[in-house]
């Protein structure tokens, strides 16, 4: 049930609905406060109720854990505090007995400072393996780390300096030795055999550097690299999508139908909203958010591209808190922005806790973070700023906010269902009021409407594979739009924070058209009255 799976083709991509999965919050099945393969595999119903069907996980790859995983010591090796390789072959063939597919996360731009490659390269400047790194005898530049501080650390044993683009644990490799390339396909190539479906590819751009110009990625051998790694691969279609700060020239380079580079890349301009400090995020308004998604569902339908539909993943706080909207309308907002990017062209993308509605929580201690990004602003802020401003600062964009543990249940006795010991990082604040077990229960259900949507896009062509069309036009605080497939049409309609009367589409006919979604149980067909986030999708006869 493991080798064959992956293979499926281009268009079949549209059909995927991928739930993101943070294995270390997501459930503890040992009891070590730590979530692990096999609580995960105990949750696959669950996911497959809610309407997924591929799950991506991040690391699971044996590390120290300086960046949760994102700093690997050996990609061949399960960390032990995640189960066994058995557990993990366990978890696949559960995944494809459900007829979902398999994502893994790839981490190619650094290693831990653990791995055997490191570990070797640091002894010698005559080492074979000194060469699969990045090394200077005095810093060429003055790159700054994304974690803060310098790029470039001091290794006495060669008296030279390293290059970490991340955590000073996490040097970056050099893509110029052709060596790194090959190992690093040997690695696809061992995670496709074991059954792998598919990859997402954490900072990829970040693989080649430009010293010329003093830009840290996307350098002039971006694309040769990626090429290489996956566009061998001229009979198998392995699903892939990079994480790439791309413009719309980028993506066109980097996923158009014929590069034979990536499936996809993640686009972030809706993310970048909040400006360039997320610990001191700019407010923005669901207009700018619309019309970043309408730009780029034009360029894509354009240009035969696949788009990333995603509000949430590991590294974002929760984007129903970003909004502004997550106290008072919670449920309105939340499944007004999953009707809003989910039933638009291209593959969505969920982040556990999203489908029940989680919002950032609120801590009042540093004692209550555990990212290695926290620490560094902590560190760099503390003689500055008080504590209560850091933390603050932490509580609007920490990474630490969507990386909590699940709160499955209403019982605080068993951390709300996660795990029967105390979590590895401190519960979510809210995990009282927000879990999924009193959502389910509740009226307004955030749960049973994303089970409802989800569905609606597995049955529907149209939604799947139709084309896009803007129709907000001249109106104000909402968003209406167009998928169409051949005769057939759905018609979306998403209002913003205001009541107010919407002039509906012309082609909106009641002889024509049914109502099929909406997130109010009293909502009558074909209203122009719409209260805040309410929304309504019609299906044509």
């Amino acid at each position: 049930m493991g080798a064959s799976n992956y293979i499926f083709s281009r268009d079949e991509f549209l059909d995927l609905i991928v739930y993101e999965l943070y294995p270390r919050s997501f459930l503890d099945s040992n009891g070590d406060g730590i979530g692990d393969l096999n609580g995960i595999f105990e949750k696959l119903d669950y996911l497959q109720e809610l309407g997924v069907n591929a799950v991506w996980l991040c690391p699971i790859y044996k590390s120290p854990n300086k960046d949760n995983g994102y700093d690997v010591a050996d990609y061949r090796e399960i960390a032990k505090e995640f189960g066994s390789f058995a557990d993990f072959k366990r978890l696949r063939d559960g995944l494809h007995a459900r007829g979902m597919k398999l994502i893994m996360d790839l981490v190619f731009n650094h290693t831990s400072s653990e791995h055997t490659w490191f570990q070797q390269a640091k002894t010698d400047r005559n080492n074979p393996y000194h060469d699969y790194y990045i090394w200077a005898d005095t810093p060429p530049n003055d790159w700054k780390s994304c974690f803060g501080g310098s790029a470039w650390e001091y290794n006495e044993a060669t008296k030279e300096y390293y290059l970490h683009s991340f955590a000073i644990e996490q040097p970056d490799l050099n893509w110029e030795n052709p060596s790194v390339r090959k190992e690093c396909q040997k690695i696809v190539d061992f995670w496709v055999q074991q059954g792998v479906d598919g990859f997402r590819c954490d900072v990829l751009d970040f693989i080649s550097k430009d010293f010329k110009t003093g830009k840290m990625y996307a350098g002039p051998r971006l694309h040769e690299y990626i090429h290489e790694l996956f566009g061998r691969r001229e009979t198998e279609k392995l699903f892939t999508v990079g994480e790439c700060q791309s413009s719309d020239k980028e993506m066109l380079l980097i996923a158009g139908k014929e590069r034979k580079e990536l499936s996809t890349v993640f686009q972030f301009d809706h993310i970048n909203l909040i400006g360039l400090n997320k610990y001191l995020p700019h407010a923005f308004t669901l207009e700018e958010v619309k019309n970043v998604l309408v730009k780029w569902q034009n360029f894509t339908q354009e240009n035969d591209l696949i788009y990333t539909l995603f509000t949430d993943n590991h590294d974002q706080p929760y984007f129903l808190s970003k909004t502004g909207y997550g106290d008072d309308y919670r449920y309105e907002c939340a499944t007004m922005l999953a009707t809003m990017f989910y039933l638009l062209r291209g593959i969505p993308f969920l982040y556990q806790g999203q489908e029940y509605g989680a919002v950032n929580p609120v801590y009042s201690s540093i004692e209550d973070f555990r990212d290695v990004e926290a620490m560094r602003y902590y560190n760099e802020h503390k003689n500055t700023e008080s504590s209560k401003q850091i933390v603050s600062a932490l509580n609007q964009g920490g990474r630490d906010n969507a990386r909590r543990p699940i709160a499955w249940t209403k019982n605080k006795a068993n951390a709300h269902g996660f795990s029967q010991e105390t979590p590895w990082i401190p519960l979510h604040s809210c995990a009282e009021e927000i879990n999924l077990e009193r959502d389910k229960n509740a009226e307004k259900s955030v749960w049973e409407f994303y089970r409802k949507l989800l569905a609606l896009r597995k049955s529907s062509t149209v939604i799947r594979r139709g084309s896009f069309c803007d129709l907000t036009e001249n109106r104000q605080g909402c968003f209406l739009y167009e998928r169409a497939l051949g005769e057939k049409k759905v018609i979306v309609i998403c209002n913003f924070e205001n009541r107010q009367t919407l002039l509906l589409p012309n082609a909106l006919q009641q002889n024509t058209f049914r109502l099929i979604l909406t997130n109010h149980a009293d909502t009558l067909p074909f209203s122009k009255d719409f209260r805040p986030f309410e929304i309504a999708v019609y299906e044509s006869l």
